[in-house]
């Protein structure tokens, strides 16, 4: 799921939800919601949160080792 795959980059870079979505032009309960998987990522918005994150879009789609 994108939305888990984004949190653990934010938190792996002691990022809180505010101050990605300062960086992304998203309010702290969208983020919340998103992280959570209550709202979709779109796919037009990936760039956004890779470029936030400092991350390849291809980073945010690859599914994550069980």
């Amino acid at each position: 799921m994108i939305g888990n795959k984004i949190r653990i980059i934010r938190e792996s870079k002691h990022m809180t939800q505010d101050e990605l979505g300062n960086l992304t032009g998203y309010k702290q309960s969208q983020i919340s919601k998103i992280e959570s998987g209550s709202r979709e990522v779109k796919s037009r918005e990936l760039g956004k949160f890779a470029a936030a994150l400092g991350v390849k879009i291809t980073e945010l789609l690859e599914e994550q080792a069980s």
